[in-house]
């Protein structure tokens, strides 16, 4: 048995000459050498045959790569699907059924694109807390530099000034108030009507059904994107129930559903409700590669695009044949 290699992919476009050029992504450029890299290096497998090296003892071939694309975008079947089907590649795409259903934006998208659209992250820092001061008389709020000192710790991606925009309008606030400001902030720094730019960015229900007839694997990334192990267990099993729903309308074989946790967020309780639902395979924002004679198949780790080469005739690194 070897390990597994699971890569994440999230924004796959033409970044520098977009309306976007601030968003954090990769170019697609960038993509197709990374897949000739890993077509060089590596075999790619198929969700199918993962689940069955954990239901069948199914033995993949040495180097096993699987590919994983978080959010539904549209660029997901507009650039990657072509390339993938050019290199005889499968992807597997894990969508959030509310941008189909309901043609809204999700609130990680938002603030995606008012980070890209704002020079200095400072500037949103002072207007949420602008924000926070108005709304301090209507919500239970704490002091905005307590929420501040809670919140503000950079990452492996991103700085803490930016790190705090995200997480305070992730889940620091109460629900109906981060949309309130999410949502101003959005047309004060975007100015694009929301169901427009939410057709324009994700996928529809069209184009993810052509997908999975034509071998690609699509399965839950929740109906709202939520932090799944913040919901109560009522929440949570409405989250995923709702999610399910909309891959069995899609024509997912629902014998082999797999999910992907919205921001890593498992937990005891969450991998509990995958399992007492049938879920197959789930994969966390744990960085590392799958051990599958140990590895809980809940729990599966992945590697970011950026912990892989992006030239097809680079050397391979520290996370090949781990």
């Amino acid at each position: 048995m070897h390990n597994l290699s699971v890569v994440m992919y999230h924004y796959v476009r033409q970044i520098k000459n977009s309306r976007y050029p601030g968003i954090k992504g990769l170019e697609l450029d960038s993509f197709i050498e990374q897949v000739k890299f890993l077509k060089r290096n590596y075999n790619v497998v198929t969700m199918e045959e993962v689940i069955a090296s954990y239901d069948q003892d199914h033995s993949l071939p040495p180097n096993p790569v699987l590919l994983t694309f978080d959010d539904g975008y549209a660029e997901h079947f507009s650039h990657v699907y072509p390339v993938l089907k050019k290199y005889e590649m499968q992807g597997s795409f894990y969508i959030p059924a509310k941008t189909v259903q309901e043609n809204v934006l999700l609130d990680v998208n938002k603030i995606h694109f008012i980070l890209a659209s704002c020079k200095e992250p400072e500037q949103l820092i002072r207007r949420i807390e602008q924000q926070i001061n108005f709304y301090s008389k209507d919500y239970p709020l704490k002091h905005f530099d307590c929420y501040f000192k809670e919140l503000a710790i950079a990452n492996r991606f991103d700085c803490a000034e930016v790190i705090f925009v995200k997480r305070i309008l992730q889940h620091g606030l109460p629900e109906e108030l981060r949309n309130i400001i999410t949502d101003v902030l959005f047309v004060e720094f975007v100015g694009m009507d929301e169901a427009a730019f939410s057709k324009e960015l994700y996928m529809d229900k069209t184009q993810i059904q052509h997908m999975i007839n034509d071998g690609m694997h699509v399965g839950s990334h929740g109906y709202d994107h939520y932090w799944w192990n913040k919901l109560d267990s009522n929440a949570l099993d409405q989250e995923i129930s709702r999610s399910l729903k909309f891959l069995e309308q899609v024509g997912v074989n629902m014998k082999n559903w797999t999910a992907c946790y919205p921001y890593g967020s498992s937990s005891e309780k969450v991998v509990s409700v995958l399992n007492s639902k049938g879920c197959k395979l789930a994969f966390t924002t744990q960085v590392n590669t799958a051990d599958l004679t140990s590895e809980n198949p809940l729990l599966i780790p992945r590697l970011d695009t950026n912990d892989l080469p992006k030239q097809h005739r680079a050397p391979t690194n520290k996370w090949y044949g781990n």
